[in-house]
Parts: structure tokens; C-alpha cells; sequence
């Protein structure tokens, strides 16, 4: 991934929108791609037709996701939405947005919680459990999962190292990522990259919850 390692950041603030500008980053390219989009306000992104799913994340600001017959949703910040197949899709702005985009294949297996065209939020797909860890894989397959957890306050995940790259969208709260031996505060809106085989733990501080995107290439 063309990202940071080893340190909290945030996907919001490292790509600021340019005034009457769209701008596009991408961070990997794979089986799933995943881009990051500044958007600023008024501008527009227009609706093509896409064979696959995307799953957008928005970062900070405001989005529309639009198509034909009046389709039109809108997503803030902490918001996401499974994109339509086979139909005109285009996303636009009218106050400025920053958005991660990861493109998700017909074949992909996807929880049943979670349709395309609704707008949802990740933080609220997994609810919090008295003394437990509450995990949901949203969407995988075999070179790829993206996973939704909770973790009640003083709970978390001892030392290991993950076959893959990934990244952390932390989602509410507060937590410690452990991260070759150095801790890292977190805080929900912040993100956190880890290297293959790089070794983390994560606690929560405070109840916390997080996405995980786990790349297998």
C-alpha cells in the first residue's frame, strides 16, 4: 500500500481538497483497488455504469451519490454505501468531501446486514458487549476482508502479525494500537497502516470500535 507505516494518520487531513479541483490517490492496486477522492464543493463526478460494487467510505464533509430515475443518497462524515452495479453511478459535492473508495467484485461475499444503494454507518453494524470483543466480517474473499469490531473498555487483541497489509479506520472511542513495540493512541476518524508480518496488538482505552482492511496479495 502506498501509505504511511507505523503511525497514526488521518486519510482526512492528509488529503485536502483543492478549490474547483476532484482529486484522486490511489493507495493499492489488487484484486480490490482502493482510492482515496478529495472532492471540492460543487464539483462532480460524473455517473458512469461500473460491473462491480464500490464501497465508499466518507472521511470528512459531504457527499451525493446519484444515478437515473432519482436516485440520490447522502452520505457524511462516518457514513458509507455499497454502490449499485450495472446502472449509471456519478458522486458529487457541494460543500467538499474526502472519500475512501474500495472496489468490491460481483463474487466478493458481503454480510447480510449491509445492501447495495443503502447508506450505513460502519460504527453501528456491531454493537457493544460487556467484557467482549464483537467482530463482523463485512465484506471478503480470498485476497481481501474488511471487518467491523467492537471492543469493551480494557479488552483488545495480544501481539500477533496479519499475512497481509492493513489498514485501521477507527470508528468510535478511543484505543492503543501496539505497534513493534511502541504504542500508538487512537481516536476514532484517525487511521493506523501495518506492514505484512509487522507486529500490532490493539486495547481499547476507552469503548472502542474500528474497521479493518486486510489485503492477502
Amino acid at each position: 500500500m502506498k501509505e504511511k507505516v507505523g503511525e497514526v494518520f488521518s486519510i482526512a487531513k492528509d488529503n485536502p481538497p483543492i478549490t474547483g479541483c476532484t482529486i484522486s490517490k490511489s493507495v493499492y492496486n489488487g484484486i480490490n483497488n482502493i482510492t482515496y477522492f478529495s472532492l471540492a464543493k460543487n464539483t462532480d463526478i460524473s455517473a458512469e455504469i461500473y460491473p462491480y460494487h464500490k464501497l465508499l467510505i466518507v472521511n470528512d464533509g459531504g457527499l451525493n451519490v446519484y444515478g437515473t430515475n432519482g436516485f440520490c443518497k447522502t452520505l457524511n462524515s462516518g457514513e458509507s454505501i455499497i454502490t449499485l452495479t450495472d446502472t449509471p453511478t456519478g458522486m458529487r459535492t457541494t460543500k467538499s468531501v474526502v472519500y475512501t473508495e474500495i472496489s468490491i467484485r460481483r463474487n466478493d461475499k458481503m454480510n447480510e446486514m449491509v445492501k447495495a444503494g443503502e447508506v450505513f454507518k460502519m460504527a453501528e453494524l456491531v454493537p457493544y458487549v460487556d467484557g467482549k470483543i464483537v467482530n463482523m466480517d463485512v465484506v471478503h474473499n480470498e485476497k481481501m476482508k474488511f471487518v467491523v469490531m467492537s471492543f469493551d473498555e480494557g479488552t483488545g487483541l495480544s501481539e500477533h502479525a496479519a499475512p497481509g497489509e492493513a489498514i485501521i479506520f477507527a470508528l468510535d472511542g478511543e484505543g492503543v494500537i501496539g505497534y513493534e513495540g511502541k504504542d500508538h493512541p487512537i481516536k476514532a476518524g484517525e487511521n493506523f497502516h501495518f506492514a505484512k508480518a509487522g507486529l500490532h496488538s490493539v486495547k481499547a482505552t476507552k469503548r472502542f470500535k474500528m474497521a479493518l482492511l486486510l489485503t492477502l496479495e
